[in-house]
């Protein structure tokens, strides 16, 4: 059943594919933890174990993370608007977020009941019922998260991926109560409060690292590396170009990925041809990778005898600087007295020394084996390429 509607939901766009796929996760969700809530939380009051009341409580609060799933990938879903242009797709990471903090709310509470537990214990009652059910709850887990990771990867979601590890999170605590159970049943011990204060850390754990991987989301994180090296192979399919740099990837959501780049070529091209060479790298990126590039055009005078004295000598220091050391964008004035070399400067993350440091190494560096000269550097730190 769960092959065929994905194989219906992969016939449609991109973006009606994530919405239908992350909505039938968000209902297969709501409904499996909802009956785990109201089994553990019978049996839980049945029994007085603060341990299954706390993994009740956890089920609680994966239905209220199923209820936003849905909300969010429905709105996710919805199409670029005037106020939206570049669509809703990160209300996503919206709709994550809220799970997050809702997840270390519900720890926090717990960890508090389990406290009490641990002062003033009492014995559990315990029935096979209870087993019965904690058994059914491990099992039903276990094909929840098998369930969110298989249309999670139907559709790449970061989201459905971290809701699958906390599912499977969710076999290992209901393991430990289990556990905390039989320990009781056999030898008297009443442990029942120290499960529930460590799954209740562990609630609150899980919930402080979602709350991160969101904020990071949202605030804008470095892309993937495959997709990185995806536009650069995609690049190389070029060699008319001399070269590009500055690559800038903005994400807006899994389907909505803006990026920009400087291509290098020679100064020497008709305007007309240049532009047709970048308008063919804007369509192979989009066509193969899904992503909107826009490409700024650097002319280079490759030919020009200034430009091929200077460069060979620059590029040399920078590789005995460091072998990572890049340049781009050098122009040369010779209107100034000394000539000016003007150029950005990419900066390598291993390279700990500070923009000053560098420019001094080069401004001495140059000047001992090319006499004075002025340098205007713009040093870049982005780390992308």
């Amino acid at each position: 059943m769960l092959t065929r509607l994905i194989h219906y939901a992969t016939k449609k766009s991109k973006t009606n594919q994530r919405t239908t796929i992350g909505f039938l996760a968000g209902v297969l969700g709501l409904l499996s933890n909802l009956v785990l809530f109201l089994s553990k939380f019978f049996i839980g009051t049945f029994s007085g174990s603060v341990s299954i009341m706390a993994d009740a409580m956890n089920n609680l609060s994966d239905t209220a993370s199923s209820i936003i799933t849905l909300a969010g990938f429905k709105i996710a879903g919805k199409p670029a608007d005037k106020d939206h242009p570049y669509g809703h797709e990160r209300f996503e990471y919206v709709s994550g977020f809220v799970v997050s903090i809702l997840i270390t709310y519900v720890g926090f509470r717990f960890l508090d009941s389990s406290f009490d537990k641990i002062l003033h214990p009492a014995n559990v009652r315990l029935s096979s019922i209870v087993y019965i059910v904690l058994v059914l709850s491990i099992l039903m887990k276990f094909w929840q998260g098998s369930m969110y990771k298989r249309l999670g990867e139907a559709i790449h979601s970061n989201t459905l991926f971290a809701t699958a590890q906390d599912s499977m999170n969710d076999v290992y605590t209901t393991i430990a109560v289990l556990f905390s159970a039989i320990v009781e049943w056999l030898t008297g011990w009443r442990i029942d409060g120290y499960i529930g204060f460590l799954i209740a850390l562990y609630i609150i754990y899980s919930g402080i690292k979602m709350i991160k991987e969101f904020v990071d989301e949202l605030m804008g994180m470095r892309a993937p590396e495959e997709e990185i090296l995806a536009i650069k192979h995609l690049l190389r399919h070029y060699p008319n170009i001399i070269g590009y740099h500055d690559l800038l990837i903005h994400s807006y959501g899994p389907n909505s990925v803006f990026a920009s780049v400087h291509i290098e070529v020679n100064e020497a091209w008709s305007l007309s041809y240049a532009h047709e060479v970048i308008d063919r790298i804007e369509q192979d990126v989009k066509e193969n990778l899904g992503v909107d590039l826009v490409c700024h055009l650097d002319p280079y005078p490759i030919d020009d005898e200034e430009f091929k004295r200077v460069s060979p000598r620059l590029k040399g220091l920078l590789r005995e600087i460091h072998p990572h050391l890049r340049m781009h964008d050098l122009r040369i004035d010779t209107s100034t007295k000394p000539e000016t070399l003007e150029f950005d400067l990419v900066i390598p993350e291993e390279l700990k020394q500070s923009d000053q440091e560098i420019y001094d190494r080069i401004v001495q560096g140059y000047q001992q084996l090319n006499g004075p000269v002025q340098f205007k550097i713009t040093f870049d730190r982005t780390y992308l390429l």
